[in-house]
């Protein structure tokens, strides 16, 4: 800084305003010490301004997967909503795995970012506790944290998935499958709750074969939706749990000569493009995103505030997959 005060005949306070963006620098004054700057290189040591001021102007995400479609708009939104508060991205995928998880998380607390928004994938987050309590803003999103008091931002899981199954009831269907994602994540128990009430408020039983939990793995969904249609009781219809569940059954219905009713909970890239579209509850990752980063953003600034649990709605896109008639040949 030096240098580039030295080269521009200016002060070393005129050259930081300049560089921190602040006012009170001529535009002709700043014009030269941009020149300057340019001239010699000069880069900002941040690593001297986070020891000055406390703060790293970062933030870290933690994703289940970053290959997930479902997670590119999140993760766009935190971006965007840390971008405007000056703030730089740091991103992980914890695969699913809650020990990977706390292995990311407790690595960016480390390197010092000023907030973590996290997908958690296990169930336990107590070991955020001292990190929380050293100033480290925590926002968890799409589930809860487990078993410590923390912002939490999610999609209304159990009424989507009660939507949707009521909306196949409504179009004649009794026997109805559910295929979902491992039970002990959140969402996964949330949208199987909401199928079992919107069967239960029908009246209609719920036959153990026509429910299966487990890993989103082509070939476990493929098997477990081969299984309903088949047998004494074969479903008419089946609502999916997540975007990749979907995209799985999809295929296996593809290969039939009768067709099957089917809702996906998630949308998907080109879902209305297929013959019939597929009907599905929608969630609005980018608003979720959006909200959780914000709401971190509030309590970096100090604010004193109770912690929060929002439920952000879902809707239903009938597109005509989920419009389709019981099979009676």
């Amino acid at each position: 800084m030096k240098d580039v005060a030295a080269q521009a005949g200016v002060g070393l306070k005129t050259v930081s305003r300049v560089v921190n963006g602040e006012p009170g620098v001529t535009p002709e004054t700043e014009k030269r010490v941009q020149e300057a700057i340019d001239a010699l290189g000069f880069r900002r040591n941040d690593s001297a301004r986070v020891l000055r001021k406390g703060r790293t102007a970062t933030v870290g995400l933690i994703l289940e997967d970053l290959a997930d479609p479902f997670y590119g708009p999140l993760n766009r939104a935190v971006e965007e909503v840390a971008r405007s508060h000056g703030a730089l991205l740091i991103n992980g995928s914890s695969a699913e795995d809650p020990d990977r998880e706390r292995e990311l998380a407790l690595a960016l607390c480390a390197r010092r970012v000023d907030g973590l928004i996290v997908i958690p994938a296990g169930d336990d987050h107590r070991y955020l506790e001292p990190e929380m309590r050293a100033g480290v803003a925590t926002v968890f999103v799409d589930r809860p944290a487990g078993r410590i008091d923390a912002d939490a931002v999610l999609s209304d899981s159990f009424g989507g998935a009660r939507g949707g199954v009521a909306h196949l009831i409504a179009g004649g269907h009794h026997r109805i499958g559910f295929i979902g994602d491992h039970p002990r994540i959140h969402t996964a128990a949330e949208r199987l709750r909401g199928y079992r009430a919107a069967m239960a408020d029908a009246g209609l039983p719920v036959a153990d074969s026509w429910v299966s939990l487990g890993s989103t793995d082509p070939v476990r969904v493929s098997a477990a939706t081969r299984s309903m249609l088949t047998g004494q009781d074969p479903v008419t219809a089946v609502f999916a749990g997540n975007n990749r569940v979907t995209v799985t059954v999809v295929r296996v219905l593809a290969a039939r000569a009768h067709p099957v009713a089917l809702v996906g909970f998630d949308d998907f890239e080109l879902a209305d493009l297929l013959r019939p579209g597929i009907t599905v509850v929608a969630q609005d990752p980018a608003t979720l995103g959006r909200v959780a980063t914000d709401r971190l953003f509030q309590r970096l600034s100090g604010a004193a505030l109770p912690t929060t649990r929002t439920v952000l709605p879902t809707r239903l896109i009938p597109r005509g997959s989920g419009e389709l008639p019981p099979f009676s040949g």
